[in-house]
């Protein structure tokens, strides 16, 4: 990490407070040793008692990725759960997701529901957002993805939701300045819609971060669960399990399930904005002890994908959300903003988030 981020600090030994947190907030209450599997196991079985009787005791969002792949195999192989896996499909999967969640699911020999999105209403939600000039740019799909779930697994009343979320490839959070924006802000999104969308969004599943936050989880018990934070869990050896066992295909890197968030991070974000989210990604995995330093800093001095691989994205792009290379090229040149600039209660979010620390519910650096 650098000072890419504002707000990052550097102690009196050049240590960044992300490496501090990590050191006294997530690593003393990290056990993915005997103390992780005796919590694995208990939790298993009291995800199996609410179940009896259910076709499913649990729901888990897959992308097709590692983290929500290799979650999936940890309930149904390890945790013996009968999860039901949930995919939503925005319109920007790879071929190599798609197949990755076939594999899954037939080597898991799990049920798949797939939501898909309406793509005009998609389409127009992810122009605007694009028109609107801030980082937040998978804002549409990180939407389209959780509020599909949630509202899913609420009106099945499935009270468990299983997530890949986890501390050994993220316990470096991205700055929010980054276009980390930290939850579901109905009001933005919809401000932003107004000023900028074509048509209404009849149909496209929009849950605010307070409804999932304190309704569907704090009122009505639904629970989130992260089993990666109970066992051993290395990005590399898992990609090597799975794709033993399943036949999975590892992906070149984090997030490259979507083409858009491919395109997004690997473009848009750094030449646009001047932010790359692989340093956060890669300090993750440097904390955790899964990659060095050097190496890390080896792999950021240059683009992920080549420079014609992604001239050819960017034509893709533009023609998908069927606007002219020179119209999305328009879009890339215009003046940055942030969501200062629209209506939003991100101050509302933060003392949420506060909140949630201060109870020991999130431990990573929120800001």
């Amino acid at each position: 990490m650098d000072t890419s981020d504002p707000n990052i600090t550097f102690d009196s030994a050049g240590l960044c407070d992300y490496c501090t947190n990590f050191d006294t907030e997530i690593k003393p209450n990290w056990h993915t040793d005997s103390r992780g599997a005796s919590e694995l196991a208990a939790l298993s079985e009291k995800i199996k008692a609410q179940g009896k009787g259910k076709d499913f005791d649990c729901i888990i969002g897959l992308s097709g990725g590692l983290d929500s792949s290799y979650a999936a195999y940890i309930a149904k192989e390890k945790m013996g759960l009968r999860p039901l896996l949930f995919h939503v499909d925005a319109g920007w999967n790879t071929d190599q997701a798609v197949g990755n969640i076939e594999k899954l699911v037939n080597g898991l020999d799990c049920d798949l529901y797939t939501e898909v999105i309406n793509w005009e209403e998609m389409k127009d939600l992810q122009v605007a957002l694009l028109r609107s000039q801030i980082p937040d740019q998978d804002t549409p799909q990180d939407t389209a993805f959780f509020s599909a779930l949630y509202t899913f697994a609420r009106k099945y009343k499935i009270k468990y939701v299983i997530t890949g979320a986890n501390y050994s490839t993220e316990c470096c959070r991205e700055p929010e300045e980054w276009g980390a924006y930290p939850g579901i802000d109905k009001k933005l999104i919809l401000d932003i819609h107004r000023k900028y969308g074509k048509r209404p969004l009849d149909s496209f599943p929009l849950v605010d971060i307070f409804i999932y936050k304190i309704l569907y989880q704090r009122l009505l018990g639904m629970k989130i669960v992260r089993p990666l934070n109970l066992v051993p869990y290395i990005k590399k050896d898992a990609e090597i399990e799975l794709e033993r066992r399943f036949g999975w295909q590892k992906f070149q890197h984090k997030h490259h399930e979507s083409r858009f968030t491919r395109f997004y991070e690997d473009y848009w974000m750094p030449r646009k904005f001047g932010y790359h989210k692989r340093r956060a990604h890669f300090s993750s995995l440097i904390m955790s002890g899964q990659m060095t330093r050097d190496e890390a800093l080896d792999r950021i001095s240059r683009p992920e994908m080549d420079e014609h691989f992604l001239k050819q994205e960017f034509e893709y792009v533009a023609n998908k959300l069927d606007l002219s290379v020179a119209e999305l090229q328009e879009l890339f040149d215009g003046e940055n903003k942030t969501y200062h600039d629209y209506k939003n209660k991100r101050w509302m979010i933060g003392v949420g988030a506060i909140i949630l620390r201060r109870l020991g519910l999130e431990r990573r650096l929120f800001r």
